[in-house]
């Protein structure tokens, strides 16, 4: 037996046609059978982009999708990064069900929990996967009910690191390396997978041994077979997560002196809970340490041309369905597993209740879904689950969280705004959100308030003042009223490896 260190993975999914208008049923394109799923997902991607009403990040792909489908403009994800996130997407649960607030390992708490793959595998569908879909230490790659996931190599899947984007051993760095002048000052230059800070371009010609694209590579393949049985494909692609890069052609997308930063002010964190405000204050002297160097511009440009990067590879698989058998009877799902700060709050990474963190693209496509519309009332990433319940006649389970979006997807006008709940890293700690408010409110009893329609960029803390306090209550009300214990931590476990199996022991 050998053990071996964990570490990260996640969750995307894309699917569709973009070319062709769908208006007929889900199933009917091709004979009853059910519908094929392609899902794609970024990680950290926030809502810097056009079908979200921002036109600073260049995406015609994504563009595309939008206008073949429906936009969810209030989407939400339910967790604040991306272990939480993911597990909750794929388990259709919440943290406060399963305690998966932070890293934990919920295969070991719930070794028979039928997850998202396991329920389209049961619905007979085939199942392929690639990339980040969930999020775990090396090794954790759960094949359970994937027919194929995509590795780079046996040693990658041996010890886990295949769900990374980064590894400095075997794929392009920017030349000189590092790059970014902050990560020079304050990174950790052993380890370009930790590299949080850390920018730069990469060869055009070396774009094909990066490992997004080698991802991709592999997806299109897979849609290119001929698939007797429906298909659920799921891509989950790295970028634009740190570090940010890209291939040159997409810096040169961007004039790096007219980007725009966001807006920023100097005591806004000064309303907040003092616990919180010591936290955040601590946190945003990377801002402040960015700003002082003169590279905010910089590492805004790092990320907007690896958005670019990421979309011109959801092109590609886009552009592969157009041209197969499959295009009319495929849905598409795009989401990102959480937004990312670049400043705001004087935050620059994600895990707050904010807005920037928890707010995310969700586009829907395919067949019995109306093209370019725009649905503004507040949905949670998890609805998902539910929702491919319903459209693809898989079977469901009782305890699941989300609510289902097939009604809005056939009819998009039929939505009604509702509340979703956001757990934090600490159990207890939470934020309840709809289309006027955010609500927050800790373990330890404090809390926010803001009005979304008033303050977009949530600079005046509401919840101090009497006034608010009947919509603090209503909010509080319909709060969940408890919260699971943490289930086991990553850190309180070793992974085992068996030949090409592995569990999970307590370390003793």
């Amino acid at each position: 037996m050998k053990r071996f260190p964990k570490n990260l993975l996640t969750v995307l999914l894309v699917v569709g046609s973009l070319d062709v208008a769908w208006s007929v049923p889900v199933r009917a394109a091709n004979k009853g059978q059910n519908p094929n799923v392609v899902m794609f997902s970024m990680d950290d991607l926030n809502c810097w982009i056009n079908p979200m009403g921002y036109s600073q990040a260049k995406t015609p792909n994504l563009d595309r999708l939008a206008k073949a489908g429906v936009t969810f403009m209030d989407a939400h994800a339910p967790g604040v990064f991306c272990a939480p996130s993911r597990t909750a997407i794929w388990t259709g649960l919440q943290a406060f069900t399963t305690g998966c607030y932070q890293n934990e390992v919920f295969r070991y708490d719930y070794p028979d929990m039928v997850t998202l793959q396991t329920a389209f595998k049961q619905g007979g569908y085939n199942t392929y996967g690639a990339g980040k879909l969930y999020h775990h230490r090396g090794g954790y790659v759960d094949l359970r009910d994937w027919d194929e996931y995509f590795s780079r190599s046996q040693e990658m899947r041996d010890t886990g690191w295949e769900m990374n984007g980064y590894h400095m051993n075997d794929v392009p760095l920017p030349d000189p390396y590092p790059y970014s002048p902050y990560f020079e000052k304050y990174g950790n230059k052993k380890n370009s997978s930790a590299g949080h800070m850390e920018w730069g371009p990469i060869a055009n010609d070396q774009e094909d041994k990066m490992v997004d694209t080698m991802r991709t590579d592999w997806m299109c393949e897979v849609l290119k077979r001929k698939h007797d049985k429906p298909f659920f494909a799921a891509l989950g692609l790295y970028t634009p997560h740190y570090p940010n890069y890209a291939p040159q052609k997409y810096f040169e997308l961007y004039d790096r002196d007219k980007i725009k930063v966001p807006d920023y002010k100097e005591d806004d964190l000064d309303d907040l809970p003092l616990k919180i405000k010591k936290q955040y204050t601590n946190r945003s002297k990377q801002h402040k340490n960015l700003v002082e160097m003169g590279l905010l511009k910089d590492a805004i440009h790092a990320y907007l041309a690896s958005v670019s990067y990421a979309d011109a590879l959801l092109g590609r698989v886009l552009d592969t369905l157009d041209s197969s058998p499959y295009k009319n009877n495929t849905i598409i799902v795009f989401w990102s597993d959480q937004g990312f700060h670049h400043g705001e709050k004087g935050n620059w990474g994600k895990h707050t209740l904010w807005d920037v963190t928890t707010h995310v693209p969700f586009i829907w496509a395919g067949p019995g879904i109306p093209n370019g519309k725009q649905v503004e009332t507040t949905v949670s990433l998890l609805d998902m689950y539910p929702t491919f319940v319903e459209l693809c006649d898989l079977p469901g389970k009782s305890e699941l969280e989300g609510v289902s979006l097939s009604p809005v997807l056939k009819d998009p006008s039929s939505a009604k705004d509702r509340n979703i709940y956001i757990p934090h890293m600490e159990q207890g700690s939470y934020a309840v959100v709809n289309r006027d408010w955010r609500y927050i409110q800790y373990a330890d009893g404090t809390e926010e308030l803001y009005s979304r329609k008033k303050d977009p960029n949530e600079w005046d803390n509401l919840a101090d003042d009497i006034e608010y306090r009947p919509v603090i209550k209503k909010l509080q009300k319909e709060a969940p009223a408890t919260f699971a214990a943490e289930a086991t931590a990553r850190n309180d476990l070793n992974l085992v490896v068996e030949g090409d199996t592995f569990h999970w022991e307590p370390k003793r």
